[in-house]
């Protein structure tokens, strides 16, 4: 149950965005998710042509209250993988250019992270009010995008609705949040999401942690930004520093911690979110498949095992058991 004294209560998705959309279906499908066909926006490029893919694609792994995110940029002779969903954009004409401005600046953008390196660029918490979290951020003289609404159509089982999606971005400024793309996002419509969350074969169940890395002197004002985002307490755990959410976890740690706490692991940039954690329903079974499926683990300083980012596309991927929901809690601390 979402606690009703915060107006952030969990992280909503991260993003991973990746060069090779065709290369990263197949690296997630083989760590055990489902994942969907990613979707490719077209356009015709003259009249009477078939629509070709450009901009930016995208497809998700869910969960029931949350998701993760495969996101690339589009180039001109690009591999497409086969069962890519082209989506032709079809908008009144006073609307068209619009749309198609907004996808040519994502587009731009992901380019733009990739040029730092492939891996978690986007990170996005969850509210139950997200109005009230653009105001407390004005008060607090947070710089903000505003609350923006997108509506789509979405396939269901009992035929096409349409999900409302309402988001803000943190700072909007370039280089402002250099981590990447911070923002809230209104908490996931639970019949909707119902419909597409999958029975992963690795037994994921939720998103339950993001991990960012900042360099050592940077550390104090990333703690500061952080509270002022999450308007949330931190405590220190270990080397490194950990916001608590509604069984989740942000986790900022300095450079020099980053091998305690991620054996093995160097930050391509600083900062840069390096990881992320999923719940999982037996990890012993979640083990097992990855390793049937040549999936290299380690293990983090609390012991869950993890996939290394050089084999995972520039993030590490961290499994953790989740508990049951009347011990549910936030796991994962440093060893004693």
């Amino acid at each position: 149950m979402a606690d009703v004294r915060h107006d952030i209560v969990r992280i909503h998705h991260v993003g991973h965005v990746v060069d090779d959309m065709a290369a990263a279906l197949a690296l997630y499908r083989r760590l055990g998710f489902v994942v969907p066909p990613p979707s490719y926006p077209a356009m015709a490029r003259q009249e009477g042509a078939e629509p070709e893919p450009f901009g930016a694609a995208n497809t998700h792994a869910d969960f029931p209250g949350n998701f993760l995110e495969l996101a690339t940029r589009v180039r001109e002779g690009d591999h497409i993988p086969a069962d890519a969903k082209l989506v032709p954009l079809q908008a009144p004409a006073d609307v068209l250019p619009k749309l198609v401005e907004r996808i040519a600046t994502t587009s731009a953008s992901l380019a733009v992270c990739l040029e730092r390196f492939e891996g978690l660029h986007i990170l996005m918490f969850s509210s139950p009010d997200i109005d009230a979290v653009a105001t407390r951020l004005t008060a607090s003289g947070i710089g903000h995008g505003g609350v923006n609404t997108v509506r789509r159509p979405v396939e269901t089982e009992t035929g096409t609705v349409v999900e409302t999606v309402r988001y803000l971005e943190i700072d909007t400024r370039p280089g402002s949040v250099a981590e990447g793309r911070v923002g809230v996002a209104a908490e996931l419509d639970s019949h909707i999401q119902g419909a597409r969350q999958s029975d992963h074969p690795n037994g994921a169940v939720d998103l339950v942690e993001a991990v960012l890395c900042v360099a050592d002197s940077e550390l104090a004002a990333a703690q500061a930004r952080y509270q002022d985002y999450l308007d949330r307490p931190i405590r220190t755990d270990g080397p490194a520093q950990v916001f608590d959410l509604d069984n989740a976890r942000l986790t900022l740690v300095p450079e020099s911690g980053l091998a305690t706490l991620l054996p093995g692991e160097q930050p391509a940039a600083l900062p840069a979110l390096v990881a992320y954690t999923v719940a999982v329903r037996d990890i012993a079974a979640t083990q097992n498949l990855l390793r049937d499926n040549g999936i290299p683990l380690r293990r983090t300083a609390s012991g869950d095992p993890f996939v290394p980012s050089a084999n995972a596309l520039g993030t590490a991927i961290i499994f953790r058991e989740a508990l049951p929901p009347e011990h549910a809690t936030v796991r994962g601390t440093w060893p004693k």
